[in-house]
């Protein structure tokens, strides 16, 4: 080898060994949490997406934590990121929404949801869009659904009793998937020539996957499923175009309402990735919570008895006992609102949220340089044994006395701060309505599947199939 190759190799060799160096010890003006930003590029992205199957702090999360502290750094997909598992920081980040931080999520997620999803929108567009979803489903528009959801979770009950077994993960997808559908665009799957939850599906299994774009894979699925399902959106919209209806009564009349505005802000691009992801949190979380608290119920005899006895007592105070569910017994569930915070506590369905810093942040004696991700980890608030005892243990009644329908620092099931997510009381309305009519009418018995396994996100491999038979009057 000449002395002149001898030289580009060396500088090779001295160029990679910098970069490799900067890598590890990114450039920062004050004190980096402590951590590891592991391999150039790939970061700690494998050890990330390791599957496990516990209720515990995901493993990447905890051996961080006893190695670097609650707050810490890694590199994910390519990107820098500080991890918070402390409970100040993490409210800290979630009130400072729009000012030290936003929403962001790393250009997977934003290429899965689309480049205008609502997760990705700040400041004005952000609230403007969220009035919008409020107008469908604030309190005002529940009460009308009630009867509806009601209805529907009845009449699934009744056909799933008749079957040998189901799975309730892929049957309370399905469920939810139609009623929200049918809310939001009116969807009627008994009438469409193509099946639109199925697109989803194929989405859902390579949501929380490692982001491989090539034919196979988890992920490319995704972006397939995704493309299909936007694809028959788009169609429906259009065809609502042409054949506009005379009331505004679903999502897709609001939004022809708003595109036919001069001054409006709302693009089709935008409401299409809205309705997208609307469809998909609406139907996917609150069916892995059903499936859990099924779940629960049926490992925690003393909390079904309850539970059971808490929605009897609403049906023995009836004037009428065929009348459906009101309001006003909704909103007296006491004890089926601490199981909801405790199924969602202990499932941690949302393994974690993004946020990036909009400048140099400093907090408890770290800098957070400005354009670094910055990842709440809710499990790791959840099950932190100093403000809940015994975290591992499945305990509705640890709820009494505390607030049941808000975030704070030691809850973020359903987010925090001006993100939190809208579509809480639709979620808490399925589930309590669903519960009522599960405990009031029905027995289940587990008959194979049930375990979980988080990649991080949770999944049902194997589902979880149950056999439901009608019970004979009360307990």
């Amino acid at each position: 080898m000449g002395p002149i190759a001898l030289c580009i190799v060396a500088l090779a060799v001295i160029s990679i060994t910098h970069w490799v160096y900067r890598w590890m010890n990114p450039r920062c003006s004050g004190q980096l949490p402590p951590g590891s930003m592991g391999l150039p590029l790939l970061g700690e992205s494998l050890q990330f997406f390791a599957p496990n199957t516990s209720f515990d702090i995901p493993p990447f999360i905890e051996e961080r934590m006893e190695r670097y502290g609650p707050i810490f750094r890694t590199s994910l997909v390519g990107r820098s990121v500080i991890v918070s598992t402390d409970p100040d920081f993490s409210y800290f980040i979630f009130q400072q929404e729009g000012q030290l931080f936003q929403s962001w999520y790393p250009d997977t997620f934003t290429e899965i949801f689309g480049r205008q999803n609502v997760g990705s929108l700040h400041g004005f567009m952000y609230r403007y869009l969220k009035n919008m979803v409020l107008n469908l489903f604030g309190p005002e528009s529940l009460k009308k659904m009630l009867p509806e959801v009601e209805q529907a979770a009845s009449t699934n009950l009744k056909r799933w009793s008749s079957q040998d077994s189901v799975d309730l993960k892929d049957a309370t997808a399905s469920l939810i998937f139609d009623l929200t559908a049918k809310k939001l665009i009116s969807y009627d799957p008994e009438k469409s020539s193509e099946n639109l939850r199925e697109n989803f599906v194929a989405f859902i299994q390579g949501l929380i996957s490692f982001p491989l774009n090539i034919p196979g894979t988890a992920y490319n699925k995704c972006l397939q499923g995704r493309s299909k399902a936007m694809t028959m959106l788009k169609n429906m919209l259009q065809e609502r175009r042409t054949k506009p209806r005379e009331q505004a009564d679903d999502f897709f009349d609001y939004v022809l309402e708003e595109l036919k505005k001069e001054d409006t802000i709302v693009t089709e691009e935008i409401a299409l990735d809205l309705m997208f992801v609307l469809l998909f949190a609406s139907f996917e979380t609150t069916s892995l919570a059903l499936t859990m608290a099924a779940k629960f119920l049926l490992d925690h005899p003393l909390v079904l008895k309850e539970l059971t006895e808490e929605h009897e007592a609403i049906l023995r105070r009836r004037e009428n006992p065929n009348s459906g569910l009101t309001w006003k017994e909704y909103k007296s569930m006491k004890f089926t609102f601490q199981f909801i915070n405790e199924t969602v506590r202990l499932a941690n369905i949302v393994p974690a949220i993004f946020r990036k810093a909009l400048r140099e942040i400093n907090f408890k004696g770290y800098t957070i340089p400005a354009g670094w991700a910055v990842m709440v980890c809710p499990p790791a608030v959840h099950l932190n044994p100093a403000k809940y005892k015994d975290p591992l243990h499945f305990n509705p009644w640890r709820w009494e006395g505390m607030e049941l329908h808000g975030a704070s620092k030691n809850f973020m099931a359903f987010g925090g701060g001006m993100r939190f997510c809208v579509g809480t009381d639709f979620t808490k309305v399925q589930m309590a309505v669903f519960l009522h009519c599960l405990v009031t009418k029905y027995r289940w018995r587990a008959i194979k599947g049930g375990n979980i396994v988080r990649t991080p996100g949770l999944q049902f491999p194997n589902g979880f199939h149950v056999q439901l038979s009608e019970r004979n009057g009360p307990k």
